[in-house]
């Protein structure tokens, strides 16, 4: 492993994009330092502290922790998380993005334009919601989270949330431009990995003083090892469908005659249907906090808490069915099927056209079950550890998911820079799939 290391050190290409990567993640968590003004970051940490199981709880997860510190990039990047989901949802549905999405890089540079204008219009929505629920927040103790609240704080508020959220997109897209990885995935991954070394700190303290015992603690620790390699399995594995495209004779030419196969992921939705499922549920959980008075919106907020019979059953519900749904819309069978036929591609024993197609949509839905129901399960799991095993701190669910995905992706950008320099790759046993 060490020598690998130094052999990304040895190109000097991909040592200038890995030191790019680092100097511009390294000025994210300098930026995740910077309070906003107005704000009473004592008091919203007590908040945090007690009603981290809202949606502002898991808003906090993605940006590592600046909005309970109410730093400038307390929005972080979700905002164009959003947008770019909105995009390729309409890219589905709307015939004017399909045909963007089918014009190559013309297309995507309108849309990556769209994405843009969108992250401005829902920072300033997400932002002017968050203001508002601010200057509501009085503490168990009875401090204020905006001690003086008004027009002025709004307006301040709002354009700093919004100004860091669009210096945050162009830091990722400055490193997937001219660094390694996607740079805002990793801008995502570094927020969530940076809670991890306090919360071992406070697992080692929980063992010292005999809150945790220590064969809970190596139990825990054996299972994070299992469920992260669990989490890699699945996230990699995929069924291949074998296909064989015809010769032709073009001019003096012959094309075609070889075989191949079409890669379907067990998981093709990636971490979306569970942001998905937490947003739907932690939303009414999140407007009980409104009415701390009323009988009914605490029942209701007893039933919707992460633990309870009712959200962990809808939860797994709710995965599963928007697995099927994003799957659907990133993953056209008809397309596959008129691609491989335009192309002279066909199936072995399915004939071209509908029948193909009917086929490809089988093995996706049959396929995608195994991976939704993991991918819950993974999903579900840190609420038992934090209650059952006494955890202190968040593992598992949507960090853990995403942090595999953009490592995998990161170390398979790397691998490939790596071979084709003749070097062995970073990892010399494995199989990613950036080595030949």
């Amino acid at each position: 492993m060490l020598q690998s290391l130094f052999n990304v050190f040895k190109v000097p290409e991909l040592k200038k994009k890995v030191l790019f990567t680092l100097g511009i993640l390294i000025v994210y968590r300098l930026g995740g330092h910077i309070p906003t003004p107005g704000i009473n970051a004592t008091a919203l940490g007590e908040f945090f502290a007690t009603r981290g199981d809202t949606l502002f709880g898991m808003l906090d997860l993605f940006v590592g922790g600046n909005l309970s510190k109410a730093t400038i990039f307390a929005l972080g990047i979700m905002p164009y998380i959003t947008a770019s989901i909105v995009m390729q949802l309409l890219g589905g549905i709307i015939p004017y993005f399909e045909k963007l999405r089918k014009q190559g890089a013309e297309g995507q540079k309108k849309i990556t334009q769209y994405t843009r204008y969108g992250t401005v219009l829902i920072g300033t929505f997400n932002a002017f919601g968050i203001t508002l629920f601010l200057e509501s927040i009085r503490t168990p103790s009875g401090l204020l989270v905006v001690p003086y609240p008004g027009l002025m704080f709004k307006f301040m508020t709002i354009l700093t949330f919004v100004t860091g959220t669009i210096f945050i997109m162009w830091l990722g897209e400055k490193i997937t431009e001219k660094g390694i990885g996607n740079g805002i995935s990793l801008i995502i991954f570094i927020g969530i990995i940076a809670r991890y070394p306090g919360g071992f700190l406070n697992m080692g303290k929980m063992v010292i003083s005999g809150t945790m015992s220590l064969m809970l603690t190596l139990f825990v620790l054996i299972l994070m090892v299992f469920v992260t390699g669990a989490v890699i399995l699945i996230t990699e594995a995929t069924r291949k469908i074998p296909v064989q495209y015809a010769k032709r004779v073009i001019g003096r030419k012959i094309y075609g005659g070889q075989s191949t196969h079409i890669p379907l992921k067990v998981n093709s939705a990636g971490v979306i249907p569970i942001i998905f499922a937490q947003s739907v549920l932690m939303f009414p959980q999140t407007i009980t906090t409104f009415f701390p008075n009323s009988e009914f919106m605490n029942t209701v907020s007893s039933w919707l808490s992460p633990g309870a019979f009712l959200y962990t059953s809808l939860y797994v519900i709710l995965i599963v069915f928007f697995a099927y749904f994003y799957t659907a819309i990133i993953l056209n069978p008809q397309d596959i099927a008129d691609n491989m036929k335009k192309y002279g591609g066909f199936i072995p024993g399915r004939k071209p056209g509908k029948k193909t197609a009917e086929y490809i949509n089988n093995v996706i839905v049959r396929i995608t079950l195994p991976g939704a129901i993991f991918f819950a399960a993974i999903a579900v799991m840190p609420t038992f550890l934090m209650k059952y095993a006494r955890l202190p701190f968040y593992f598992g669910g949507t960090g853990l998911i995403i942090i595999v995905g953009v490592a995998l992706d990161t170390l398979q950008q790397i691998e490939s820079h790596l071979v084709m320099r003749h070097y062995d790759g970073f990892m010399k046993k494995g199989k990613l799939k950036g080595r030949r």
